[in-house]
């Protein structure tokens, strides 16, 4: 497994002063450096693919753009202040994705479901509808819990649409994502171990994974639903 690569001080400290002079002259006139930093968490990233094959199947790595969109905005800064890239795991079979975020003092790791489709997200519910024991069971494992604390993500303010507000697990029926996040100190990041540390956090989320896998691969009655 790769575990000599690191994140160094010099990420950060381009990022805080991309931060503080967020404008394109500033950026052009320090692209050599940008490129040279994206290179190296373009590197770690590759690492943590790596390192996750071994143990899962990654379909696609994402290093996302450092540039933002305005166009929506409020906020007409022109790029972001942090490097961040995803992991989607292998086709229909294996569910769920992975996330890394590195800006000073509010970098962090996620994982989970951010955007189930209606589809899926409509599959959730009706499994925690019929039976939540063992998704609880799975969310509470020691490890797990100790790496990830709690299940995280937007929820509605009262029952989704044919499902009873009074429900006993309706806490978990009316999330709309389904997410982990750990929140990560400038320490943590720019330590020797923190690829291995990445890969032990992400590797302790399987149980979450392999269950919400089966759920979304089968139907109410177990069947599978895949050709």
């Amino acid at each position: 497994m790769a575990s000599n690569i690191t994140i160094s001080k010099g990420v950060f400290d381009f990022l805080k002063e991309l931060k503080r002079n967020n404008n394109r002259d500033w950026f052009e006139a320090h692209k050599t450096d940008f490129k040279k930093h994206q290179s190296e968490v373009k590197s770690f990233l590759e690492a943590v693919k790596t390192n996750l094959n071994h143990h899962d199947d990654i379909e696609k790595m994402k290093l996302f753009r450092i540039y933002r969109d305005v166009r929506f905005s409020k906020d007409k800064t022109p790029y972001k202040s942090h490097f961040a890239g995803s992991f989607s795991r292998l086709g229909t079979h294996l569910r769920g994705g992975y996330y890394i975020h590195l800006k000073p003092g509010e970098s962090l790791l996620a994982t989970g479901f951010w955007d189930p489709n209606k589809e899926d997200l409509f599959r959730i519910r009706k499994e925690l509808e019929m039976d939540a024991d063992e998704f609880r069971k799975v969310i509470n494992q020691k490890e797990l819990k100790e790496t990830w604390g709690e299940l995280r993500g937007d929820e509605l303010k009262t029952a989704p649409k044919g499902f009873d507000k009074e429900h006993p697990d309706i806490d978990l029926i009316r999330k709309k994502q389904f997410v982990f996040v750990r929140n990560l100190t400038d320490k943590e990041v720019l330590s020797p171990s923190f690829l291995d540390e990445v890969d032990k956090s992400f590797k302790s989320i399987r149980p979450y994974f392999n269950l919400m896998s089966e759920i979304l691969t089968t139907n109410l009655n177990g069947e599978s639903i895949l050709e």
